[in-house]
């Protein structure tokens, strides 16, 4: 399989339109258009029934107390996680590709509503409910996508790992809520007949992004 997408350059950092944050001078980030990017997947394996789609960061750091902290910056040998921004499933054979912005323009405080993705697919629950839990203004469930906000005083840049599943099956079988564990977790016991990723990176840190 090959993934490719006419938003995002493997290797290459994300533009801010695909981002949950950009940069700002005056209060280290400024919300973003967040709009999901597009995705195309081509040389898709004989018996195909459908397609899953996820998109994690693997640099968040798991321990908090100097993230978006002044005076502070995040270690860049901190133990860094999984951090989920997309999980889509369902996607039938028939659908090889993902326009951007269909699925996620703007931000909703609360987050998207609703597991129902267009066309009938099917979105997760992406790692923003975590990490807006304690917010009165922002928490809620957040379905779909959500792009890259890593902390602003980060001293590394964070990969933005999209990857697309081909599964023999018509639909992903998970159990308990559509996180990103438990897709994953399906996907390891699922009849996976192929995958490709492609990565972008991204920073809010003026002085590592350039």
């Amino acid at each position: 399989m090959k993934l490719t997408s006419q938003s995002i350059h493997d290797g290459q950092p994300i533009a801010g339109t695909y981002a949950f944050a950009v940069p700002d001078a005056a209060n280290h980030v400024a919300l973003s258009s967040n709009h999901n990017p597009h995705l195309a997947w081509t040389d898709i394996p004989a018996g195909t029934q459908s397609f899953v789609v996820v998109c994690h960061d693997p640099d968040v750091p798991n321990k908090g107390d100097d993230v978006n902290q002044e005076g502070r910056t995040v270690a860049a040998d901190l133990p860094r996680v999984d951090f989920y921004h997309w999980l889509l499933l369902d996607i039938p054979a028939s659908s090889t590709e993902i326009a951007a912005g269909a699925h996620s323009d703007g931000i909703t405080a609360g987050g998207k509503s609703g597991p129902q993705a267009p066309n009938g697919w099917r979105h997760g629950i992406n790692d923003y409910t975590g990490w807006f839990a304690g917010d009165a203004q922002m928490k809620g469930q957040y379905f779909g996508y959500d792009g890259p906000c890593p902390p602003w005083n980060d001293s590394i840049v964070h990969h933005y790992i999209f990857t697309v599943y081909a599964l023999a099956t018509p639909t992903l079988e998970v159990t308990g809520e559509l996180n990103g564990a438990n897709v994953i977790a399906a996907l390891a016991k699922a009849q996976v007949l192929g995958q490709a990723s492609l990565t972008g990176t991204y920073s809010l840190n003026p002085a590592v992004a350039a």
